[in-house]
């Protein structure tokens, strides 16, 4: 299958630094997952062929990559827990005390991200709530062979709140782009929230179109449901 008739999904987790080149041209594999490349490109106006060749130029290169795909599901629930769930903890209580800083020291400035600390408060809760719940009960399932429809339905639904979540913390922070005269702070707190962004899109897309998808339904190449709402 050309690479255009793929779809986003499909080549973020299967093609090493694809995920670079959609976050660099802002094509949404994370939530728009499912759409085809060929139909993502012609709803921004993008060029096919400089993706395309941006694409296949990754293929030849001989870099190290873990096909998840190919993965025992424990695995890539360990893999999820370590990369993801912890990191996770660790940044978002870190980014909410820059924000608050930022926001406090330049709460006058018309490029302050002001409402930026709640919200990345909110996220955390909103955030820590679904990552226990998957650890509890949906994980141990999935680690079981179970794939129960309920469960992973509720899970799918709140990542499409998390999308909404990060559209939010892009339009507080003008797309996380820092103003000419940002200090430290400011920089080391979109600095951040970029890796945030990136890490919270790579997370869903392993979630949606591999961990969630049954065996069977892998072997045949059939990709997940996604969330909504990540640009």
């Amino acid at each position: 299958m050309q690479l255009l008739d793929q779809s986003l999904g499909q080549i973020a987790t299967s093609v090493a630094g694809a995920t670079a080149v959609f976050h660099q041209h802002k094509l949404d594999f994370c939530c728009g997952g499912q759409h085809s490349l060929r139909d993502a490109l012609a709803k921004k106006g993008l060029p096919e062929q400089d993706i395309v060749n941006a694409l296949t130029a990754l293929t030849l290169q001989p870099v190290q990559f873990t096909d998840w795909r190919k993965a025992p599901t424990k695995e890539l629930i360990t893999h999820i827990l370590e990369r993801f769930h912890q990191r996770h903890r660790l940044q978002l209580p870190e980014l909410s005390r820059l924000a608050r800083r930022v926001e406090h020291v330049h709460g006058d400035d018309p490029s302050c991200p002001t409402g930026l600390t709640d919200h990345l408060d909110d996220m955390y809760q909103e955030l820590e709530s679904h990552m226990m719940k998957e650890e509890q009960i949906l994980f141990p399932m999935l680690a079981g062979g179970i794939y129960p429809a309920g469960p992973i339905s509720v899970m799918e639904e709140e990542h499409i709140q998390h999308g909404d979540a990060l559209e939010k913390l892009e339009l507080l922070t003008n797309n996380i782009t820092l103003p000419a005269h940002a200090c430290n702070t400011w920089t080391a707190l979109y600095i951040g929230l970029k890796e945030l962004k990136e890490d919270l899109m790579q997370h869903i897309l392993l979630e949606n179109e591999i961990l969630f998808v049954q065996p069977k339904a892998k072997a045949h190449g059939e990709g997940g449901v996604c969330c909504g709402g990540c640009q």
